[in-house]
């Protein structure tokens, strides 16, 4: 361990991507980071193996829930102080994880997410995508009295508390939302930051239009039944 910083890259059918990741990850920060090949069908793992870049192989496809509940388990034994999730495909930039490390170390916050609309950036989404980031924010301040303005944005630190919080509970699939419920129930600090998204650097999505509508119930469901609960 060379670092207090666990870089988690969950990873799932990203061979056009995993490696310029990787490369760029490490060529701007000097935290470590560990890939959960998420039972990738692609030649993710194979890629993996060759370049020997750090990494963990779940036997089957486990969603983007157990992958990252399998890295926060991984930083919760190997001793880390905080945990970051970094996008396979390049749109998280790695430049913006100093930021991110500063700002929930030297400030007293549990969670610190990099977003795309607290300040002015050059995202710029699809009306529908839009529509539900907007969604998920009058939730959050409907049901918990946060205001998130990029409640979806995977790109967050979160320190040893938290990280022992999701080593124990995660939701298998959509977690972004839906931990934000949990942690604001709990009283845990969130704060967010500006970062900048870049487009998918390969690959396709996983996230079509009917997937998102069931997204957007599930999420809502069970963040009525834990704000109730």
């Amino acid at each position: 361990m060379n670092s207090n910083v666990l870089v988690i890259i969950p990873a799932y059918n990203e061979e056009d991507s995993i490696s310029q990741t990787i490369n760029r990850l490490v060529n701007t920060s000097t935290f470590d980071y560990i890939v959960i090949n998420d039972g990738s069908l692609d030649n993710t793992k194979e890629i993996l193996t060759s370049n020997q870049f750090h990494h963990l192989n779940l036997p089957v496809n486990m969603g983007i829930g157990g992958a990252m509940q399998t890295g926060y388990k991984y930083a919760l034994e190997k001793g880390y102080a905080y945990a970051i999730q970094l996008d396979a495909d390049g749109q998280h930039d790695p430049e913006d994880l100093t930021n991110l490390y500063e700002e929930i170390q030297f400030n007293d916050f549990d969670m610190v997410i990099g977003s795309r609309f607290v300040e002015k950036t050059g995202y710029r989404g699809s009306h529908f995508r839009r529509f539900g980031i907007y969604y998920f924010y009058m939730m959050l301040r409907l049901l918990s009295g946060i205001k998130i303005t990029d409640p979806t944005s995977g790109y967050r630190i979160v320190n040893r508390n938290v990280i022992k919080e999701f080593s124990h509970s995660y939701p298998i699939d959509y977690p972004e939302v839906e931990v934000l419920v949990q942690l604001a129930q709990k009283k845990y600090k969130i704060k967010e930051i500006k970062v900048e998204m870049k487009a998918r650097q390969g690959g396709k999505s996983s996230i079509t239009p009917l997937k998102s509508a069931y997204y957007m119930a599930k999420v809502t469901f069970f963040s009525l039944i834990r704000s109730v609960f």
